[in-house]
């Protein structure tokens, strides 16, 4: 059964048109079902570039475009989010945090349910700080977690706390695991990510601007970390997976690790070990789309 995106806002229906601010489109404006009707695959991320070179790779894994071909940003008309497709896979930039990447997924999940998607999956394809694990290990998102290991994202509305679950789809998850057993070019893990509210002290680092704890109190909370089940820390996947999730739509969370937070907090591998590690999650999902088109 065609399994399509489910809007929880009954004030959209009473709306004669959606203006989608941050992406510069509206439905009086554009033809979203001539659009996007066809997506099946949406794979966002945080930067404009990282998402732009990961459509030019997954059209030349499924055979829909040729070297050097340009594609064109859907979202030309502002500078927040930038938007590509080829075929039935989407790729969209989310920006840093959660408060970017919520925004974008509101805007995302109309835009869908506009052009009368069905049957999508939607992958967050980034990096992340490793608890426990090699620099550039992937790690599959199990369920995202809280700054005090709680899966679960809270968030203030009308000035009352709302909490939502962030489980991910357990299926996908073993869907990708298996792919990337397939590969067999990295390592990588399902493990719990811990969603942090920022990237120096939310996430014990001792090298920010301020910083009112010690080395021993830094290791002490990132063991217990690991300890809950978290082997990677970012900025995102707490509201990514609790949107999906009231939207019904399948998602995953698919990082790589820039370094391993035991041992430090400074990234400092070179730039083109940087660059290997981050193409990793994007061969990973890459991988899984053609193999969900039967093109393996």
């Amino acid at each position: 059964r065609d399994n399509f995106i489910h809007l929880c806002n009954p004030h959209l229906e009473k709306m004669k048109e959606d203006i989608l601010y941050h992406f510069a489109l509206g439905t009086g404006t554009h033809d979203f079902p001539a659009l996007f009707g066809d997506v099946k695959f949406v794979c966002v991320g945080g930067s404009p570039s990282r998402m732009r070179a990961f459509i030019a790779y997954i059209a030349e894994e499924l055979g829909l475009g040729s070297p050097g071909c340009d594609y064109p940003n859907i979202c030309a008309g502002t500078d927040r989010y930038a938007m590509y497709k080829v075929g039935p896979v989407l790729s969209v930039s989310h920006g840093m945090g959660i408060p970017s990447i919520s925004i974008m997924l509101h805007e995302l999940i109309k835009l869908l349910y506009h052009a009368k998607c069905s049957n999508i999956t939607i992958v967050r394809i980034g990096t992340s700080g490793g608890i426990g694990l090699e620099p550039g290990s992937v790690v599959i998102t199990r369920q995202s977690v809280d700054a005090t290991f709680k899966p679960q994202f809270e968030q203030v509305i009308l000035g009352k706390t709302v909490i939502r679950s962030t489980n991910l789809d357990e299926q996908l998850a073993k869907e990708l695991m298996q792919c990337s057993k397939e590969i067999g070019q990295f390592n990588t893990v399902i493990g719990n990510t811990m969603c942090t509210l920022d990237f120096y002290e939310g996430q014990g680092r001792l090298d920010g601007a301020i910083c009112l704890y010690n080395e021993e109190e830094k290791l002490q909370y990132l063991k217990e970390a690991y300890d809950s089940g978290v082997r990677n820390i970012e900025m995102e996947s707490s509201v990514f997976a609790a949107m999906c999730n009231l939207s019904g739509v399948k998602a995953a969370v698919v990082c790589v690790t820039l370094l391993n937070r035991l041992e430090g907090d400074q990234i400092n591998s070179s730039h083109d070990v940087l660059v290997e590690y981050q193409q990793r999650p994007q061969k990973l999902v890459g991988y899984f789309i053609k193999k969900s088109l039967g093109k393996v």
